[in-house]
């Protein structure tokens, strides 16, 4: 100011020599900033989380999971996970210290760390080890095998072998350990779940199925008595000729929905299963000479045959009514449900020569057409011993009263008597047989939408009044008997002395009345099956099914 400079000039100048330095100041503060707010977080160190080591036991690979068995009889050849992009731990002996890492400070129960575990020694002390030294509960370690055995029977009864056993077997070794008991597997059911539809295999996965058979009957089908394949379109063969070779107890063969059974397979079966007496074959492609050919040879030991009708399955009744299973008791013969009309010629009488142990006959869908033996009808002694008779249908059935009679004329023993789509059956018929002591009566029709009934139907009086004091369970569904018969027949019922058996009661489409219902309902108390859809006599609302006693009795607190 001395130098006579004015005092606002000075400022200014003053203000010009500051800015740059102070604007570089605050554009290097924005960049930081900026860069700070564009910065991502840094995300937090998971801590490490000792794990213990994976179990060393051999495992079954294959596409399908549910067979994946491990094996606790060979561990030189053990399972280890792929450790491609994972960093190996160095480890630097004598250079440098390795701080261990902090373990939890578990309190164990009095006795625990000295108890030794009721298993073998050294398959399960090395694993109890670690777990003790990581913290963990060993009470599933210790558990004696016997009784995780147990548990596991529970478990298979209810579910099967497959996939349980196949999935506990990979907990730990000793869980491991019970799942290898042979009398876990039994009973095996398997199922095709290796390719998707539309694919084929590749020889690679055709191999490993193989190995996997092999493998579970060698290592695990040492106790096995029935064995299930279900949809296996190729290498049944090859499963049914390592059953045969592994498994001497083999009772039960079904084979379900499976194609590409030859005759190679029937071959193997009759030179080693001694045990055989069931084989079930039906919805599955077989070769019919294969099977004809076993029954010849090994069809004296059998005791249940299951097929389904085919173009050439009529060669199997043939050989059987010929007497090749002169011990059989269950024959059933089946057919798809959208098949249509299906005949199959059959000779009752042969059949009845062929087969005099017979206690149980089902024709599934079948209309049998009567055949007569070229040397005459013959003299037979019908079927002393069976107990059920099914002729089921959901077509129309041509089977008569006199059919029926040349089939179970002399069957007093008859349990269980299936008739249903059997329209021109009579009560009058029924009421002849020989048995007595009726437990179950299947009488419905069940026929298509373009197949109508109209005919009126009298004496289902005569069939209560026989069998009041046996029957426990009667199915009379769209029979078109009168109003006043099925009040007397529902009065027979009721009249039963003692505790009623009876437990379930079809009466749909029938012209029950309320009275008759009301009385039958009333002295029934063990009836927990109840239909009364399509019943016009009954008032609205009540025509439904009933399921439990106690909708049962609260309708008969309705109906009074």
């Amino acid at each position: 100011m001395e130098d006579g400079t004015p005092p606002g000039r000075s400022v200014g100048i003053a203000d010009a020599d500051d800015a740059p330095s102070s604007s570089s100041a605050a554009s290097t503060r924005k960049r930081k900033s900026d860069v700070l707010r564009d910065a991502k977080p840094k995300k937090k160190k998971k801590a490490k989380v000792s794990r213990p080591p994976r179990l060393g036991y051999t495992v079954e690979q294959g596409e399908d999971m549910l067979l994946i068995i491990s094996n606790t009889n060979q561990y030189d050849n053990i399972w280890r996970p792929n450790t491609k992009g994972r960093k190996k731990k160095k480890i630097l002996k004598g250079k440098a210290k390795v701080t261990p890492a902090k373990k939890k400070n578990t309190v164990l129960p009095k006795g625990k760390a000295t108890k030794k575990p009721l298993i073998k020694k050294g398959e399960l002390e090395p694993t109890m080890q670690h777990h003790q030294e990581e913290g963990f509960d060993s009470w599933g370690q210790s558990l004696p095998v016997e009784v995780l055995v147990n548990i596991f029977k529970i478990v298979v009864h209810q579910d099967g072998a497959v996939p349980f056993l196949c999935r506990v077997a990979k907990v730990c070794h000793l869980w491991n350990a019970a799942a290898a008991s042979p009398a876990l597997w039994r009973s095996v059911s398997v199922g095709y779940c290796w390719l998707e539809p539309g694919k084929t295999h590749l020889p690679k996965t055709v191999l490993k199925i193989r190995n996997t058979v092999s493998w579970l009957a060698q290592n695990r089908f040492s106790q096995l008595r029935d064995f299930s394949l279900n949809h296996w379109k190729n290498n049944v063969d090859h499963v049914v000729e390592v059953l045969s070779q592994s498994c001497p107890h083999l009772r039960s063969l079904k084979l379900s929905y499976c194609t590409g059974v030859t005759e190679k397979a029937f071959q193997s079966l009759s030179g080693s299963c001694q045990s055989l007496d069931s084989i079930n074959v039906q919805y599955s492609e077989i070769q019919v000479e294969g099977l004809v050919t076993f029954l010849e040879s090994y069809g004296s030991q059998l005791r249940q045959i299951l097929f389904t009708h085919g173009p050439r399955n009529d060669r199997l009744l043939t050989a059987i009514s010929r007497g090749c299973c002169p011990e059989l008791q269950l024959l059933e013969i089946n057919t798809k449900l959208d098949s249509g009309y299906c005949q199959l010629p059959i000779c009752i009488q042969a059949l009845q020569n062929g087969c005099p142990k017979l206690q149980t006959f089902r024709m599934l869908n079948v209309i049998p057409m009567p055949k007569m033996t070229r040397n005459g009808s013959g003299s037979t002694s019908g079927f002393p011993l069976l107990e059920e008779l099914c002729m089921a249908t959901t077509a129309v059935s041509f089977m008569t009263d006199q059919d029926l009679t040349k089939i179970v004329y002399d069957s007093p023993k008859l349990r269980v008597l299936d008739l249903r789509g059997c329209s021109r059956i009579t009560a009058a018929g029924l009421s002849s047989l020989p048995c007595e002591e009726l437990e179950c009566l299947y009488w419905g029709l069940y026929f298509s939408s373009n197949v109508t009934v109209s005919l009126s139907k009298k004496g289902i009086h005569l069939l209560t009044q026989k069998w009041s004091g046996t029957l426990q369970e009667l199915d009379l569904a769209n029979q078109l008997f009168s109003e006043e018969d099925m009040e007397i027949a529902m009065g027979h019922l009721a009249q039963r002395t003692g505790e009623n058996p009876l437990r379930s009661l079809n009466l749909s489409g029938t012209k029950v009345t309320t009275p008759a219902l009301r009385l039958v309902i009333g002295q029934s108390t063990a009836l927990n099956y109840l239909n009364l859809s399509s019943c016009r006599y009954l008032p609205r609302g009540l025509k439904k099914l009933y399921r439990g006693q106690e909708e049962i009795h609260q309708l008969l607190d309705k109906l009074e």
